[in-house]
C-alpha cells in the first residue's frame, strides 16, 4: 500500500467518540496560522496509520466560527496525512433524507462570512480548481463501502455551509431548498477548500439529527422532547457513521494507490511571479508549497 495516512476530523458528537477510539499518541503541532482545535491523536487503526482530530476541542468547547481550520488543516498536512474523512452534524432539507441517515455530499454552497477562506492571502496568489470540492476517490469509496452497514447511505447531496451558530430562520431554510440544498451545516467550508488548497484528498460524511425549521416539528413534542430527540438522532448517527468510516480506513488499501486530483491540486494553481515571491512567504507557507517553490 502507498504512504497514505488518514486524517480523520470528528465533528458534533461524533468527535469524541471517535477519537476515543485511538489510545495512541498525542501530537501538539504548532502551525504558523495558530494552534489547531485539538491534539492530535496517531494511533494505528483498521491497520492503517490514522490522525484523529476533534474539530471543536474537548468538550465542545469552540463554536464553528471559531474553529482554526487553518491550523487544523496545516497540522494534518504538517504530519503526512494524504487523505481526510470529515464528519459533521446537519440538517435535512429533503424529506427523503432523514434523521440517522448518512449523506456523502458532492457539493457545497458557502455562505460562511467570518472565516478566513484561503492559507494564501499574503505573499502569493493561489487560484485552486475547485468545482468537485469533495474528492471523488474518497467519495466513491465511501459509498462502495456503504452496503456493508446497516443504514441508509445517500450518494452525494448539495450542502448549503451557514455561518451560525444560530440556526435558519424558516425563509432561510426554504430559500436553502429553493437553491437546490439538500442539507444545512455550518463546518464543511473552509475546512474543504483549505484540504484542497493543501493537496489534501478531502471527503465528508455527513449526519442528519432533524430536518431543520422548514418542516413543523410535531405539534405534540414541546421543546425539550424535541431536543432529547434530535440528540438521540446525532447518537443513532454517529453509531452509523462511525461503522462507516471504520470500514472505509479498513478497506483503504483499495484506493491507496489511486491518485487523487487533490494531491497535484498547486500544481497550476500558482499565478505569482515565483522569482518574486519573498522567503517570508516561502517560510510560512512551508509543507504547503515546498514541493513547488
Amino acid at each position: 500500500m502507498a504512504n497514505v495516512k488518514v486524517g480523520i476530523i470528528g465533528g458534533s458528537g461524533l468527535g469524541d467518540a471517535i477519537c476515543a477510539e485511538g489510545a495512541g499518541k498525542p501530537l501538539n503541532v504548532s502551525t504558523p496560522f495558530g494552534n489547531p482545535s485539538n491534539v492530535i491523536i496517531e494511533t494505528d487503526w483498521q491497520g492503517v496509520t490514522v490522525a484523529l482530530l476533534n474539530r471543536h476541542g474537548a468538550g465542545h468547547l469552540v463554536n464553528p466560527s471559531m474553529v482554526n481550520y487553518r491550523a487544523n488543516i496545516y497540522a494534518l498536512k504538517a504530519i503526512g496525512c494524504t487523505h481526510i474523512i470529515a464528519s459533521g452534524a446537519v440538517g435535512s432539507l429533503r424529506e427523503e433524507i432523514r434523521p440517522k441517515d448518512l449523506v456523502i455530499p458532492d457539493q457545497v454552497i458557502d455562505k460562511t462570512y467570518r472565516r478566513a477562506p484561503t492559507f494564501f492571502d499574503d505573499g502569493l496568489v493561489v487560484h485552486t480548481e475547485f468545482a468537485s470540492p469533495f474528492c471523488p476517490v474518497l467519495r466513491k469509496h465511501l459509498l462502495g463501502c456503504a452496503d456493508s452497514i446497516q443504514t441508509k447511505v445517500h450518494d452525494g447531496g448539495t450542502y448549503v455551509c451557514m455561518e451560525g451558530p444560530a440556526f435558519s430562520t424558516r425563509a432561510e431554510s426554504e430559500m436553502h431548498r429553493a437553491a437546490s440544498g439538500d442539507l444545512i451545516g455550518m463546518t464543511v467550508m473552509p475546512e474543504a477548500k483549505l484540504a484542497r488548497e493543501a493537496e489534501i484528498a478531502y471527503a465528508m460524511v455527513a449526519l442528519p439529527s432533524d430536518y431543520d425549521c422548514w418542516r413543523p416539528h410535531p405539534a405534540e413534542l414541546d421543546k425539550h422532547e424535541l431536543l432529547k430527540e434530535i440528540i438521540g438522532n446525532l447518537t443513532e448517527a454517529t453509531k452509523n457513521a462511525i461503522e462507516l468510516i471504520k470500514l472505509a480506513v479498513a478497506r483503504f488499501s483499495e484506493i491507496a494507490d489511486i491518485p487523487s486530483l487533490a494531491h497535484s491540486a498547486l500544481d497550476m494553481a500558482i499565478w505569482s511571479n515565483r522569482e518574486m515571491i519573498s522567503p517570508d512567504a516561502k517560510k510560512k507557507l512551508g509543507v504547503l508549497v515546498e514541493k513547488y517553490l
